[in-house]
């Protein structure tokens, strides 16, 4: 009896098979060319090349094997669907951090992202991408309902010191958080006209995620529920994924307020004297 999941099998135990799959989905190959690319031997690569004639996958003509219609339906869809196991993998550990407030969002944006995430041996690496990040770029535009580690929060204050345009939404308790880190540091970010503070008071996916848009990239900041602790940062720079980030961004700051000179000196204040 036929069965999907035996044909599945056929190509997934086999990488000479999907080696030639893939191989042939750029274009006719001879045999010898198909050895080189696969690194196959002459009787496996026989085997294979049997298998798939069998399967009405692949046609010779003269010297070259090319896909059919057929073949090259099953190679379509059989790498789609590893590259969709290949970036399952890559977020399987920040799954629980990904949006799902932020309008259209979804998981193949971010197909091809780096993701730091702390290991049992090197727990800082989130936080000094994020700091890198920063670091690289000449304008930061993004919302957060967590306060950052104080490394970020100074490399943030001197970028802008130094003229990286910040255009950032804070949620009120994230926005007193970071004032209270350094009310003077803060202060003097803020006074530069390069630098714009917004508030809002209900940030989508504010207990598990903020969102980043630097240069080139477009970046997930995921945060501990219980404890704020930075936990992962996943950043890609693929257009679609930045575009969406944008779009993201500028969809919540239409329903941000400014911070004004006379309520950022009162946070201040309070800070300083508290």
């Amino acid at each position: 009896m036929h069965s999907p999941i035996k044909e599945i099998e056929f190509l997934a135990r086999s990488d000479h098979r999907i080696r030639v799959l893939e191989a042939l989905t750029e274009g006719p190959c001879d045999r010898k060319k198909l050895r080189v690319t696969t690194s196959a031997s002459s009787p496996t690569m026989g085997r294979v090349l049997a298998d798939f004639e069998d399967r009405r996958w692949i046609v010779r003509d003269g010297p070259d094997y090319q896909l059919t219609q057929l073949g090259a339906f099953v190679a379509d869809r059989f790498l789609d669907f590893r590259e969709a196991m290949e970036t399952e993998y890559k977020l399987r550990d920040v799954w629980q951090w990904l949006p799902r407030e932020m309008e259209g969002f979804s998981v193949d944006l971010f197909a091809d992202a780096v993701v730091s995430y702390p290991g049992s041996r090197y727990p800082y690496e989130p936080v000094e991408r994020l700091t890198q990040l920063i670091k690289g770029t000449t304008r930061l535009r993004g919302f957060d309902n967590i306060v950052y580690k104080s490394i970020n929060n100074e490399a943030v204050c001197q970028a802008v010191l130094d003229g990286m345009e910040l255009e950032y939404i804070y949620s009120p308790d994230a926005l007193q958080g970071t004032i209270a880190w350094n009310p003077e540091r803060i202060m003097e970010a803020a006074s530069c006209e390069h630098c714009t503070v917004l508030i809002h008071d209900s940030l989508p996916d504010g207990d598990r995620c903020g969102l980043g848009i630097v240069d080139d990239r477009a970046g997930i900041c995921c945060h501990d529920a219980e404890t704020g602790a930075l936990r992962a940062i996943i950043d890609t720079d693929a257009p679609k994924a930045r575009e969406w980030a944008i779009s993201a961004f500028e969809r919540v700051r239409r329903d941000a307020k400014p911070v004004d000179s006379d309520l950022f000196e009162a946070l201040v204040s309070s800070d300083l004297t508290s």
